[in-house]
């Protein structure tokens, strides 16, 4: 590997848990109904301004271990987990499509961070609220319009529909399934699902779709049956299922082709 190709990794990795900080702003906020811009970053127990020198994304959580520097009170591990999140995701996504398959290039690495960014967003407020929030997907499926109308969909090469067109098909077609299913479930599944399996679709358009979603019926399947089985859950309890949603959302734009093609190829 090349020293360029290094220090772009390395910077990509600095941008990275720069946005993963701003995240959780929008992870912590957005819920909460607040403004991501104002008031400025404080301590949510004592509400004292935070300095630069407690921003610093992952070196003042460790630096401070993990508490807040004026009143002591725990800092969330999240904010820790999300940097680092970000700050592997960025490199390994420029990695991927500059590098590895130099004929995606930056362009599809900017179209991947994105829609990266905006799954960790639902996926960490689903896990800890039981939320998917009308203003996080409804803002999501515009973008991935506007997104398959002017860029191209590298995951989406092979396949004879691109575009709009596709992106409109998945859509529907993650919607129409999800739909289905809340309906007959009577409330086993949550409307927040049904809109966020439709960004999906938008997202990684069809074929894919059906990847993603089986795909995440599957991992939450196997979680929730592994929680039972260790009685951390009940029968009757709920599991959100926006974050097996949002993985496998990830793992089918940067492999999804190559899942497909190999069952089919079983087929």
């Amino acid at each position: 590997m090349r020293i360029v190709e290094v220090l772009a990794i390395i910077g990509f990795a600095i941008l990275g848990v720069t946005v993963g900080s701003f995240l959780n702003v929008c992870i912590d906020r957005l819920p909460r109904n607040e403004s991501i811009l104002n008031p400025p970053s404080h301590c949510e127990v004592c509400h004292h301004h935070l300095a630069a020198k407690d921003l610093i994304p992952i070196f003042s959580y460790l630096w401070l271990k993990g508490r807040c520097r004026y009143c002591h009170a725990s800092i969330p591990k999240k904010l820790l987990w999300v940097e680092l999140a970000l700050g592997i995701i960025f490199p390994f996504l420029y990695w991927w499509c500059v590098i590895l398959k130099p004929d995606l290039g930056i362009t599809a690495f900017g179209v991947m961070a994105f829609y990266a960014c905006l799954f960790i967003i639902i996926f960490v407020i689903d896990l800890g609220h039981g939320l998917i929030l009308n203003k996080v997907v409804y803002p999501g499926m515009a973008a991935a319009l506007l997104l398959a109308l002017f860029l191209p969909q590298p995951w989406l090469t092979q396949w004879l529909v691109h575009g709009v067109a596709n992106a409109a098909i998945g859509g529907g077609i993650g919607f129409v399934l999800f739909l289905l299913i809340a309906i007959i479930s009577r409330g086993g599944m949550g409307w927040g699902d049904v809109k966020l399996a439709a960004l999906i679709g938008l997202a990684t358009g069809f074929p894919l779709i059906l990847i993603a979603l089986i795909m995440g019926a599957i991992l939450g399947a196997i979680v929730a049956i592994a929680l039972i089985i260790i009685k951390k859950k009940s029968r009757k309890e709920m599991i959100p299922f926006g974050p097996f949603l949002s993985l496998a959302a990830m793992v089918t734009l940067l492999w999804g082709s190559q899942i497909l093609n190999w069952y089919l190829g079983l087929m």
